[in-house]
């Protein structure tokens, strides 16, 4: 854990603890006077090429201040972000052998705290999950692999799952969680990595369900119908539980690169709905779609960006509400809560801050 320099200057940490108060945090409190400080629910943004963490306010979509600074303990193309156990905030990063790693920081100041786990053959993390078993389950994409470190330590441990480049294998592993089933559900692009380079050998995207006592594995969602305003190809990506949930009885929310969120049935694996994600205004889409969260009142957060690299990709938040109605910001169309800006480069992870 790293900390702070004792020749740290009191002006800088002056300085500080005045941008802390200023941005008044998600918790709330008492104020200098007395009263009640309103709590200010947030989320986190990833910018996979910004290479930086922004945060941005809930209610209203304002950017709030960059969280982590570009390049932070090394941190090179961020994607997917959890909350661990003890409630530190872990970001994958990297995306060479060399680079790959989850990164810890401080969930409340942004505060860098090492390198959690890395090595054990790790090429460009992307979902990562941590198990009811007390370990890290992290996809390894470039390898087509789920690797397993220690959950307290961050040591690596052992290589749990591989790819066979056979539909229903762990062909391009990306979004990863835990159910309330203690199992564990996998989003698969449909690649096979060679040599560090994702291939595109007519592998369908899928939602992949592993007992991690038995090793078992077995296909929970098939790859569904192209999106009426999608690129022409599917690529599922992100995974998050409706806050609905009931004595382990919920709805899987699974995010497709290629555009819209759909909606499965916990038990089943049954398509339930869909919900458009295409901001763009055309048909087919000029925007890609990342992860998504829910935050306060069950409303789903997703981020999303447009697809022309000459433009630097910049990147905009969507919001429903959570009956999966569009909830635009004021002045917005839409679903949009933050329209396209700049500062998003790229974007793919959002986490929504309790």
């Amino acid at each position: 854990m790293q900390i702070s320099k004792r020749s740290q200057s009191l002006s800088a940490l002056l300085v500080a603890l005045f941008a802390l108060a200023g941005c008044g945090g998600d918790e709330g409190g008492t104020s200098t006077t007395g009263g009640e400080v309103p709590r200010r629910p947030m989320f986190l943004v990833a910018n996979s090429r910004g290479d930086d963490i922004l945060r941005f306010e809930q209610e209203t979509g304002a950017f709030v201040d960059t969280f982590i600074a570009k390049g932070t303990g090394g941190l090179f193309h961020p994607d997917a972000m959890v909350l661990g156990p003890e409630g530190d905030l872990y970001i994958a990063s990297g995306d060479t052998p060399e680079n790959s790693a989850i990164l810890r920081f401080d969930s409340s100041t942004g505060a860098f705290y090492g390198a959690f786990a890395k090595g054990g053959g790790l090429h460009r993390p992307y979902g990562f999950a941590f198990g009811p078993d007390e370990k890290l389950y992290v996809a390894s994409f470039l390898t087509d692999q789920i690797l397993r470190y220690d959950g307290k330590t961050g040591d690596f441990l052992d290589v749990f799952k591989e790819g066979n480049g056979m539909p229903g294998g762990l062909n391009g592993p990306n979004g990863l969680l835990f159910g309330p089933d203690e199992k564990l559900y996998v989003t698969t692009q449909g690649s096979v990595a060679e040599n560090g380079t994702p291939m595109f050998p007519g592998l369908p995207s899928q939602v992949l369900r592993i007992d991690v006592t038995s090793g078992e594995m077995m296909v929970f969602a098939d790859q569904p119908a192209l999106s009426t305003a999608g690129h022409g190809f599917i690529s599922l990506l992100g995974l998050a539980y409706g806050p609905d949930c009931n004595a382990g009885i919920c709805d899987l929310y699974v995010t497709d690169y290629a555009n819209d969120i759909r909606r499965y049935d916990f038990t089943m694996g049954t398509l339930l709905g869909t919900i458009e994600t295409n901001y763009s205004g055309s048909t087919p889409s000029t925007n890609y779609l990342g992860a998504m969260t829910f935050g306060d009142g069950g409303h789903i957060f997703a981020v999303g960006f447009d697809v022309d690299d000459t433009k630097g990709n910049p990147g905009t938040v969507l919001r429903f509400d959570a009956e999966t109605k569009p909830l635009p910001a004021e002045g917005q169309s839409g679903a949009v809560l933050v329209k396209a800006d700049a500062r998003l480069a790229r974007p793919i992870g959002i986490l929504a801050l309790p």
